[in-house]
């Protein structure tokens, strides 16, 4: 199972990124490999539709997690439409590797 966890840097030490739509990187963790990858957000300076436009590539990236601290109406409605989970972690001082050590327990 493929997990995106929002990321303010491309490694695993960076700050995890409460924000979706916005959130500079995702973190592509997989759970039967333990490998992750760094994907840029190239919509963090979108006017609008940040939200809905990260949510369309987290559905292309077949992710079937989503881990963030909020998530917009339409970006929540279109994940939701293809049975991606949620996780909203309201921690601003977590690293995404602390998340991911939490996701190998």
């Amino acid at each position: 199972m493929k997990t995106v966890i929002t990321s303010s840097g491309e490694n695993n030490s960076a700050q995890f990124d409460k924000r979706f739509g916005r959130a500079a990187w995702f973190c592509v963790f997989d759970e039967e490999t333990k490998e992750s990858i760094f994907v840029k957000n190239t919509n963090t300076n979108a006017n609008n539709g940040a939200g809905t436009k990260a949510a369309e590539r987290i559905v292309d990236m077949n992710v079937q997690k989503v881990i963030s601290g909020d998530f917009g109406p339409k970006a929540k409605d279109l994940l939701d439409k293809f049975n991606v989970q949620m996780v909203i972690v309201q921690d601003n001082d977590v690293t995404v590797q602390e998340i991911i050590e939490k996701l190998k327990a």
